[in-house]
């Protein structure tokens, strides 16, 4: 008391002042706003999918009338952008690498604004094909590049947040298109498809000239030995200053450069552009990263395979198989999917870093099991009646909406974020790479043989089929995928390595993490001890 302030007193204002950031955290900070600009930014390449998905779906109608092309034909041209852009998505790991993350999202722009040109110009089938492959090209690099810069830049706080933006921005498409194929349907049948297609040539522009305003990818910048750049961006994109040295010291680790390194510029070694990740991804992998391009490809394989690209693309087919043979009506309806698509999308954002990704994934999935289901059930009821039935066209309707819902809501973004997130920083180029790749595969051999496989088991055993793939996807997802909610991406390695045994090991991460706290507050009692 020889200072005239009681000892209680004098403890407590001590203890106040010592940061105890693992014991006592910090209220959680408010979204940073240059974070979300470049996430919005870099995530408005996903459009471009998501158009062409929308517009082919009433396009098609109105080519195969003018170009009088077969069922095969028909099949083809739906589903080849797909295998198309699994050559631009191999290609952009390499290039993302080469370039850089910024240039290669307004290369994206650039070839997809040249496909569609020729798409709308094209005067018979063949020409067609060629502007399909041009703007598959220019899918596969936005696919990539889009989900891999977000991630890197987004601070830990919001990355399930800013990291769904890719997603959001596909069903935005999908809805632009459905939009564009209502507003061109009145035209000429000649005319009409061309519009439709042409159209897309404009976002890509304003996107290209958007993503010149935003910064290279922090992660890329420590690659290429550009640690003030980096420092910069990290600055900005981060929650707080301590945050930022935090990233830059991890970012430094995984790249090989030394701690005590704080140069502006430093020279890096070759592997670091990229050389050797193939060998390292598919030749001699370490069990972890095994684990992480099985999780990687699987929940990409997944996605796909459970149907949702036929019920985009095909959903006019559905519906009219359903009962609905206006093709104004079929348009109308298929815009109300891609409104429940949108809506549900944007609330995923919002639930990722709340709940984390393995509940909304898990979910998501058993809602898109009941609602296949349903809609199966309900056309093999219409197509087993001689007559309008009025509740089973209403289930089949009500069953689309849901099962867009539940994939929105779940099973779309996350594979997104999830893919983007796990890979260590030499390898998250090329490990994308191989998830995407695989997704347009899944997706060009789902839609170029779904007319095919409904005439051959009927549309309702062709949902059946896909239901039984959801199944097997959640029986995947539940015993490989661990929850990576809220750990850092240099964090990730540790979860992955025991495969089925994953959750032991998160259960040692834990009790570590513990321990480490009852260090730092036995530390902090320590000084408060010392100093009274």
């Amino acid at each position: 008391m020889a200072d005239g302030k009681p000892e209680g007193n004098g403890l407590s204002s001590g203890q106040s002042q010592l940061p105890i950031p693992a014991f006592d955290p910090p209220k959680k900070p408010k979204r940073n706003k240059y974070a979300l600009a470049c996430a919005f930014l870099a995530s408005m390449t996903s459009i471009l999918l998501g158009y062409d998905i929308g517009v082919m779906s009433g396009a098609i109608i109105y080519i195969e009338k003018d170009l009088k092309i077969t069922q095969v034909q028909k099949e083809v041209v739906m589903g080849i952008l797909n295998v198309y852009s699994l050559l631009g998505s191999a290609a952009a790991g390499r290039t993302s690498d080469w370039i850089g993350r910024r240039y290669t999202i307004i290369l994206a722009g650039v070839i997809f604004f040249a496909g569609a040109l020729l798409m709308g110009f094209a005067t018979n089938y063949a020409f067609l094909m060629v502007g399909r492959f041009v703007a598959g090209i220019g899918v596969g690099y936005a696919l990539m590049i889009a989900p891999v810069y977000t991630a890197e830049v987004s601070p830990a706080s919001t990355r399930g947040f800013l990291t769904s933006f890719p997603e959001v921005f596909i069903n935005f498409g999908i809805l632009l298109g459905y939009v564009s194929n209502f507003a061109f349907s009145k035209l000429p049948t000649h005319l009409g498809w061309r519009f439709m297609l042409g159209i897309g040539a404009v976002p890509p522009v304003f996107i290209a000239l958007g993503v010149l305003a935003m910064p290279e990818s922090p992660r890329w910048l420590v690659m290429q030995g550009r640690l003030g750049d980096a420092r910069r961006v990290l600055d900005k994109t981060s929650d707080s200053l301590e945050e930022s040295k935090l990233r830059l010291s991890e970012i430094k680790s995984a790249a090989g450069i030394p701690e005590h390194c704080t140069d502006d510029v430093v020279s890096v070694s070759k592997q670091h552009h990229g050389e050797g990740v193939w060998r390292d991804l598919l030749v001699r992998p370490t069990p972890a990263v095994r684990h992480i391009l099985m999780c990687a490809v699987g929940i990409h394989f997944f996605q796909q395979a459970s149907g949702i690209d036929s019920v985009v693309l095909y959903s006019p087919t559905i519906f009219e198989k359903a009962g609905i043979h206006n093709d104004t009506d079929k348009l109308l309806v298929t815009m109300a999917v891609g409104f429940t698509k949108t809506i549900f999308i944007l609330v995923a954002t919002f639930l990722l870093d709340k709940i984390g990704r393995r509940p909304l994934l898990l979910s998501s999935v058993a809602g898109m099991i009941l609602s296949l289901t349903g809609l199966a059930v309900g056309l093999f009821i219409i197509q087993g009646s001689d007559h309008k039935v009025v509740w089973a066209i209403a289930l089949c309707i009500t069953a689309v909406l849901s099962y867009v819902a539940f994939f929105s809501i779940g099973m779309g973004p996350i594979t997104w974020v999830y893919s983007s997130e796990i890979f260590p920083l030499k390898l998250r180029a090329q490990g994308c790479s191989m998830g995407v790749a695989m997704n347009r595969v899944t997706s060009g051999v789902i839609t170029m043989t779904f007319i095919s496989l409904y005439e051959a088991i009927s549309l309702g055993g062709a949902f059946f089929l896909y239901a039984g793939i959801a199944v097997v996807a959640w029986v995947f997802f539940y015993t490989l995928l661990p929850e990576t909610q809220g750990r850092t991406l240099e964090e990730m390695e540790m979860l992955f390595g025991t495969f089925f045994k994953w959750r032991s090991t998160a259960r040692e991460l834990k009790e570590k993490k513990g321990e480490s706290n009852e260090q730092v507050e036995m530390a902090n009692s320590t000084t408060t001890g010392t100093g009274n």
